[in-house]
């Protein structure tokens, strides 16, 4: 599921060398966006809220790390993306970050925030920008996410849990410490 939902973007905005981009939150989704735009040659940013995971995520590929919780992290960040992959399901601030993309920029939603998200159309229209969202992609896109997964070492690093275990672990999932995804062991259910 987050392979093929983070792969499918990249993929469709033609990600590879010389490009920047920026993968919002290093979670589930995040980990995998990383390690996918990194194979596909482009030098990755990771926005986080904090540096918590910054260890990870420079060894995930990452050439760059911000943090939002330090001041003026995307007014330096301006102009400065050609994809944004935002892998949060939580509340962001979409007008700073869209400034944070080059001119002709996109920025991808993956994540599935609970609430509407807003943003001032002079974001998108001062650069020509795009604001879209992917979902997951088809048989075949997957089966090239597989092969390509597997050429390049991409993996997804998982916590195994028993079902009596699902609770603590929704727990931890709100307090942002998962590194990265929770599996359940279904010989406990």
């Amino acid at each position: 599921c987050a392979g093929i939902t983070t792969y499918s973007p990249l993929r469709h905005w033609k990600t590879g060398p010389g490009m920047n981009v920026a993968v919002i939150g290093m979670g589930g989704l995040g980990h995998m966006a990383v390690q996918y735009a990194h194979a596909m040659g482009a030098h990755v940013t990771i926005i986080s809220q904090t540096r918590s995971k910054e260890d990870d995520g420079r060894h995930f590929g990452a050439n760059d790390y911000r943090a939002t919780s330090e001041e003026g992290t995307l007014k330096a960040l301006r102009g400065t993306f050609d994809l944004i992959i935002n892998t949060v399901s939580a509340d962001i601030d979409v007008d700073a970050l869209l400034k944070t993309l080059k001119l002709d920029g996109t920025m991808v939603f993956v994540g599935l925030p609970e609430t509407p998200q807003t943003f001032s159309v002079f974001s998108l229209t001062s650069q020509r920008r795009s604001l879209t969202g992917s979902n997951i992609g088809g048989i075949k896109e997957t089966q090239e996410m597989l092969d390509f997964s597997a050429e390049h070492g991409v993996t997804s690093q998982v916590e195994v849990i028993g079902a009596d275990d699902v609770d603590e672990a929704y727990e931890r999932v709100v307090r942002s410490d998962v590194r990265y995804r929770f599996v359940i062991d279904a010989t406990t259910i």
